[in-house]
């Protein structure tokens, strides 16, 4: 799931990276920053990679991370937050919040406008996103200019075999998903939590406007499509696209037309968030 399609790599983007080390309340997060070419102080996107809760390899969305820094003209900082089973719910939700909450207030020192902040993710890292925007709202800290949501498990209380894809070997099966749900919610009685399975709540209002991206043969469309209308009914301004005739993780594993065409959808929809 990892693995990136060669053809996705933008190799002929130049990558301007540095290395910080953020504190937060669930321990220290190791984060890896992009530069735009652009003038700073530029914009800035925090992004969460995928891997279940259980891979720790942000490298994976090195691709997603130069092109948006590259197009969106915005600084982009990769999260390398705790995972499980060692580090399992709330750890990693603690972590993308406090480190968000810091890039937002230390713009100044690290040549980047917080002021004009989006926060977005993959799989795993989508469902942290909600997390992240909905922890905010509450606290009433920060308010993202944008949430991007690619292809996120949203309802992790429900049985996985009721999660249904028109493909006749998805990449998601029941039982890989039961494993991750497991390591990462140790405890039942957490599953329904809003911080865990953010599709359940019904308070929705008041979060940021969202780029919501489904794939049609992954298992979790449904409670990603059901996500961009329930915030639409709250009256979060949402763009909703499904895509068609690809699998979980497309933007990355290809088909390669399909994942240059979200990972673009994504970053002009940044850039015009971040600049206006």
């Amino acid at each position: 799931m990892s693995r990136v399609h060669e053809d996705l790599r933008f190799t002929d983007l130049p990558k301007r990276t540095e290395s910080i080390r953020v504190e937060t309340g669930a321990g220290p997060v190791t984060c890896t920053v992009y530069r735009p070419a652009a003038a700073s102080p530029a914009p800035v996107y925090v992004n969460f990679h995928g891997g279940g809760f259980v891979i720790a390899r942000p490298q994976q969305d090195d691709h997603i991370c130069r092109y948006i820094a590259a197009t969106a003209g915005c600084v982009v900082i990769n999260v390398d937050y705790a995972v499980a089973p060692q580090r399992p719910y709330p750890a990693p939700v603690t972590q993308a919040y406090d480190v968000t909450a810091w890039v937002a207030e230390n713009g100044p020192a690290n040549n980047w406008d917080g002021s004009r902040l989006a926060v977005g993710g993959h799989s795993a890292g989508a469902n942290l996103t909600a997390a992240v925007c909905r922890t905010a709202r509450d606290r009433g800290t920060f308010t993202p200019r944008l949430q991007i949501i690619d292809s996120a498990p949203l309802d992790q209380l429900a049985d996985p075999a009721t999660k249904q894809s028109p493909a006749a070997k998805p990449l998601l099966t029941p039982a890989l998903m039961r494993v991750f749900t497991a390591a990462y919610v140790p405890d039942p009685a957490d599953l329904a939590h809003p911080l865990v399975s953010p599709g359940l709540a019904d308070d929705l209002a008041g979060l940021p406007p969202a780029l919501v991206i489904t794939a049609e043969n992954d298992r979790l469309r449904d409670e990603g499509d059901a996500y961009a209308k329930a915030l639409e009914a709250a009256g979060v301004p949402v763009t909703h696209r499904c895509f068609e005739g690809v699998d979980h993780y497309f933007t990355h594993t290809g088909p390669v037309p399909a994942g240059k065409e979200a990972i673009d959808l994504m970053a002009t929809t940044l850039r015009t968030a971040l600049t206006a």
